[in-house]
């Protein structure tokens, strides 16, 4: 039991390692620097979802079936290994190579991390506290990238490589931390599935439409805001943000996601399913339509709206995801819903930068807005049917 509950804190620590995110708040003018546009750019972050997305399924079957904790040890590895590459990196094709890296050491991670989570607390009979944790965890890693935003911004002055340099020795912590977990025995006990096993269970979870719209939601939803953080660096350039406050207004961004993230199980307990579903979607895309309306110094302030509502998105809606899975394919299902929002945002990331740099911003966070409406409110529909 006490060694399951110190999982927790290794969780804590990867999600730490992995969101502590010297890089992000001035990785758009990193790119910059090196010649790339907002279309290199865009599709060069498509490359990052291409890798995560081919690897995403396979990697949660390996979790499910070779272990979450030795998952986790892999993709913490190969993190540490992408940022090493991106800091002696010049040009597109060699950011293009350590963001393959990247990619599959993070889809390594993305759903193993939560399936551990909820496996550790089901073994210990706290599967109902999985959305409070969720949510800390959530925020633990939003607090990390707030942090990293201020220094990130400051090592940025010395020069634009140092935040990737110092990100490499930050990444290898997830190694420690991933080498201490203890396998649940709901996991360890399981029997152990073939491939082809593991894509017919997942095939017949779909035929669950609950849990089809519990996925699809989630996933749509986490398309949005991936679109949005890459969003946040040319709206601070269109607004006129002095770069010294870039990473500054990146750390209050994220203080506010992990500030609601805190309090998700509480709005979710208080909203009931219904009317969190509907909120989640309905507001994450007026933060949209309200951030393609105005673009200024006091309109950054329309971005804070659309963080706070992201915050308490997320614990909530993988916890609906997780109420429906079969425990045997828990980590395949997770990583099913990263594969979805990373080939979402494959295919619609270069075309948002072509628009962003031939038409206008505002016309690029309008029409995302409209998609995520229309796509959140119709893969929602079973949910909100359920009584």
């Amino acid at each position: 039991m006490k060694k399951l509950s110190q999982n927790i804190l290794n969780l804590y620590l990867i999600k730490i390692a992995k969101w502590f995110n010297l890089v992000m708040p001035v990785v758009v003018i990193f790119y910059q620097d090196n010649g790339l546009s907002m279309q290199d750019i865009f599709l060069l972050k498509s490359i990052y979802s291409i890798a995560i997305v081919v690897m995403e399924i396979p990697s949660g079957y390996l979790a499910d079936v070779w272990g979450r904790r030795k998952t986790l040890l892999l993709g913490g590895a190969m993190a540490a290994t992408g940022f090493a590459m991106y800091s002696f990196s010049y040009g597109f094709w060699a950011f293009a190579l350590a963001e393959i890296v990247l990619g599959i050491g993070h889809s390594f991670v993305s759903g193993a991390d939560s399936a551990m989570l909820y496996d550790s607390l089901k073994a210990t009979k706290k599967e109902k506290e999985y959305i409070k944790h969720e949510g800390w965890i959530t925020s633990s890693g939003n607090f990390a990238e707030a942090i990293a935003g201020v220094l990130g911004g400051l090592l940025a002055t010395i020069s634009l490589r140092w935040p990737f340099f110092v990100q490499f020795g930050v990444a290898s912590i997830a190694i420690p931390a991933a080498f201490f977990l203890k396998e649940p025995d709901v996991h360890i006990k399981k029997v152990a599935l073939g491939f082809k096993d593991i894509l017919v269970t997942v095939r017949n979870s779909f035929t669950n439409p609950l849990l089809r719209a519990a996925l699809l939601t989630s996933s749509f939803t986490g398309t949005a805001s991936l679109t949005f953080a890459w969003f946040v660096q040319p709206y601070f350039q269109e607004a006129g943000l002095p770069l010294s406050l870039f990473g500054l207004m990146w750390t209050l961004l994220n203080l506010s996601v992990g500030l609601s993230a805190i309090f998700s199980y509480k709005v979710e307990r208080k909203l009931g399913r219904k009317f969190s579903l509907l909120g989640i979607v309905v507001l994450l895309s007026l933060g949209y339509f309200l951030s393609a309306i105005e673009i200024s110094l006091a309109a950054i302030s329309l971005l804070f709206f659309f963080y706070l509502v992201r915050g308490v998105a997320h614990p909530i809606l993988k916890d609906y995801i997780n109420q429906y899975t079969d425990p045997k394919v828990r980590a395949t299902i997770l990583s099913v819903r990263n594969f979805i929002i990373r080939i979402n945002f494959a295919i619609i990331g270069p075309a948002l930068g072509y628009i962003t740099d031939h038409f206008s911003l505002n016309l690029a966070l309008a029409l995302t807005g409209l998609g995520y409406l229309l796509s959140g409110l119709a893969s929602m529909l079973p949910l909100l049917k359920r009584k």
